[in-house]
């Protein structure tokens, strides 16, 4: 690989991500839209000046690991742990609304053979079905909601929701493939959460021991992120569970240690300076119209209406029945609409295994920038008209207090 080539790419993606995070701060949106916007105006789409490659590729997925890894040293456990069983039920509903949506809009527009249209029509909801917990999460930090009820039941729903879709992506693929073993994966994913709950109690002690006898020194930061990334290597390698589960897990084992605040600060540095930005510069570099048609563009449209709408109707509506009160349902509704590197990972394992078409492939890219962009602006307005954390059982609101991450992202 060229390293000139690298450096050069560097520089165009940081000083481009940064000039229109700035330009979209400056509109009152959020930063994260204009990163964004940023690799689709340099990418092959527009201007051609940067191509992701291999090296980008894993920069940015260093970038979205540890963007996790902070979400999950910034949660609140209790409030987590509370949230659960309701992030559950949203969860499921986000699952099964999106997953019904994908496959009729398929059949409506009659694509693939007869035989092969069933599972062809189910993958697609599946990738409807993929929420990605990334882009909202940033949105939140930079508006200081996310360790409020609302941005931890939208993290907790979002990390169920992949591991779910996940779960369909393997069941789907084992019609087709009887390589796979649906059967396995469930049991993988348990043993996941059982491993991880295991032990994370002896990882929480140990580093409650480092933290005593070596408080705030540059150590703990260094620690955590060998955690961070060995728990991200470890859920996808020997339990098959996506890489950002596993590095959010890191994140929580480790949010009620003393400097948890400490190591949340140091990671957010390298992740705002330059993983951050190639991350989510890296959306729009992937967006390309080499195959483009009308049929396509109808197909895109519908595809990217009915996935926003039905992540919307399904959390929102289960939020609301989950006693939410209507400012927060919606929330967690448009939180939950955004897809991602998930939708990604479900696209590119259907074209291997002949469950879609590559023309397919441009509808969800599309589908990715535009519900990375339109979602934090929406979550801007409606924090705007309801700022601050809605009771939901008295309606009353409480003051929003967890500003802190402002400081490191708003610089």
């Amino acid at each position: 690989m060229d390293s000139l080539n690298i450096l050069k790419n560097l520089a165009i993606i940081l000083i481009a991500a940064k000039l229109c995070g700035l330009i979209a701060r400056k509109l009152k949106g959020p930063q994260v839209v204009g990163e964004i916007i940023a690799g689709l105006l340099i990418g092959p789409s527009v201007l051609n000046l940067v191509q992701k490659d291999d090296f980008i590729t894993g920069m940015a997925e260093i970038g979205v690991i540890l963007l996790m890894f902070s979400a999950g040293l910034g949660t609140n456990l209790k409030e987590l742990i509370k949230t659960g069983p309701v992030a559950l039920l949203i969860a499921l509903a986000g699952v099964a609304v999106p997953l019904a949506g994908g496959a009729a809009i398929y059949y409506v527009f009659g694509f693939g053979s007869p035989d092969a249209r069933f599972f062809e029509a189910i993958f697609m909801g599946t990738v409807l079905a993929a929420t990605s917990v990334s882009i909202t999460v940033q949105a939140l930090k930079e508006m200081g909601h996310l360790k409020e009820k609302v941005g931890t039941t939208i993290l907790s729903a979002a990390i169920i929701d992949d591991v779910i879709g996940i779960i369909l992506l393997t069941v789907v693929i084992g019609f087709k493939n009887p390589d796979v073993d649906p059967i396995g994966v469930g049991i993988n994913t348990v043993l996941f959460f059982a491993v991880s709950i295991i032990l994370g109690f002896a990882l929480y002690f140990l580093f409650k021991w480092i933290d005593k006898r070596w408080p705030h020194s540059r150590r703990i930061p260094i620690f955590g992120l060998v955690l961070c990334f060995a728990s991200a290597y470890c859920a996808e390698e020997f339990f098959g569970i996506a890489d950002i589960t596993g590095a959010y897990v890191a994140g929580i084992i480790l949010c009620n240690i003393k400097d948890s605040g400490y190591i949340e600060r140091k990671m957010d540095v390298s992740s705002y300076i330059i993983f951050g930005p190639i991350f989510f510069a890296s959306i729009g570099l992937q967006t390309s119209f080499d195959n483009f048609n009308m049929q396509v563009l109808w197909f895109s449209l519908a595809l990217v209406g009915v996935a926003l709408a039905t992540k919307v109707i399904g959390c929102g509506g289960m939020a609301r029945i989950c006693r939410f009160n209507t400012p927060d349902s919606l929330k967690i509704g448009i939180g939950m609409m955004n897809r991602g590197e998930v939708a990604l990972i479900v696209s590119q394992k259907g074209l291997n295994a002949g469950l879609m078409d590559s023309k397919f492939f441009t509808a969800v890219i599309i589908l990715i920038v535009v519900s990375s962009i339109i979602t934090p602006i929406l979550l801007k307005v409606l924090y705007s008209k309801w700022p601050g954390e809605n009771d939901t059982e008295n309606n009353s609101v409480i003051p929003d207090k967890s500003r802190e991450n402002k400081k490191v992202l708003s610089r």
